[in-house]
């Protein structure tokens, strides 16, 4: 038998060993975003759309992030959100501490735009949002007042705002006239949806192209009184024809059906292609959430794992349906990240179409 003296050696041995045991496990199982806090990049102004979702979804985002950390929201505006891309890209810390989320710009891509100094496929892809886009604007583009959608055809000629000359709101909303026939101006230089919107009310353009949820939340006064409406909203149509119609707008009709109104048949030609081409990326992913390329693999997957979950909450659901009247539709990693790699296959008809449209606007 040990003399006592060895004995307490012994155990005090045996305590500091399994008290380290104990420690480095539970450092272990420690999370990756234990005690720390995300900073969330938003490229748009404070107040906007973007920035009001992006605050809203921060904390279902938070809650499902293993490690539950703080999140804050900055706005980084300009370029149309790629301002605060850029700066992600090339000056955010490979942390896992720095993150994107709002609004992304396929065109500038496609097109190799200088204003643009990334690609998309090196961030790493946290997951997307996808968010109605549609046409709408003044009642009295006619006299007497539009009464359906389809009298639009009677304008003479409409003006549509936007921001820039390949903003996409402006290029969605300018290409949907264009395919519909219309004689139209495009005025831009407006700084976001809301400038576009005052715009409209201050009766200096028209039209201008939104989301449904800015629609039914920014612009639901000036519907209600009857000032104005929404025109249709944007779907993409596959090669065969077929289209879905959304179960949550019932007041307005889908782009697809309101041409066929006015014109007995479906679209076609070079700029319903590259129309169609941008309508499919948008329509399917309008948000996204986005880390610097080469952040820790734990730190991607629980951010992952967060933007999922948050999306997916009922909670988040529940507030979406009762604020706009349908849910946000969630946009997985292998969806996004198939978006993204769709940029490199743009047919070149399409590619040659939209800079001839973009130059057209820049004029």
């Amino acid at each position: 038998m040990l003399p006592l003296k060895r004995l307490l050696i012994c155990a005090t041995a045996i305590s500091a060993a399994t008290g380290i045991t104990a420690i480095t496990s539970k450092a272990a199982d420690a999370a990756f975003y234990d005690g720390k806090t995300i900073t969330v990049m938003v490229g748009l102004r404070a107040g906007g759309t973007a920035d009001t979702f992006a605050r809203s979804f921060a904390s279902f985002w938070q809650k499902h992030i293993p490690g539950n950390p703080n999140i804050i929201v900055k706005n980084l505006p300009g370029g149309g959100g790629l301002k605060a891309t850029n700066f992600v890209a090339e000056k955010a810390k490979k942390d896992g501490l720095t993150v994107l989320w709002g609004p992304w710009d396929p065109l500038a891509q496609a097109l190799n735009r200088k204003s643009l100094r990334t690609k998309y496929q090196n961030f790493g892809f946290l997951g997307g949002t996808g968010d109605i886009r549609l046409v709408y604007g003044r009642t009295d583009i006619i006299p007497g007042g539009i009464k359906k959608a389809a009298d639009i055809k009677k304008a003479a000629s409409v003006s549509i705002g936007g921001s820039t000359a390949t903003g996409l709101q402006g290029l969605l909303g300018r290409l949907s006239l264009d395919v519909l026939g219309l004689n139209f101006k495009y005025i831009k230089g407006y700084r976001g949806g809301s400038g576009v919107f005052a715009a409209i009310k201050r009766k200096e353009v028209q039209l201008g192209s939104t989301s449904i949820t800015s629609f039914r939340t920014r612009s639901a006064d000036f519907v209600k009184t009857g000032e104005g409406r929404g025109y249709f909203y944007l779907t993409p149509v596959e090669a065969n024809g077929t289209f879905k119609r959304s179960p949550f707008i019932k007041e307005m009709p889908a782009y697809p059906d309101l041409y066929k109104q006015m014109h007995g048949k479906m679209p076609s030609g070079a700029k319903w292609d590259a129309f169609n081409y941008m309508v499919s990326l948008i329509a399917e992913m309008t948000f996204v959430g986005l880390a610097p390329g080469g952040i820790p693999a734990e730190a991607l997957a629980d951010l992952q794992k967060g933007y999922a979950g948050g999306s997916n909450d009922p909670g988040f659901i529940k507030q979406s349906v009762k604020k706009f009247g349908l849910p946000y539709v969630f946009v997985n990693v292998e969806k996004g990240q198939r978006v993204f790699a769709s940029l490199a296959d743009a047919p070149p008809k399409v590619i040659a179409t939209l800079k001839e449209i973009v130059a057209a606007a820049g004029k």
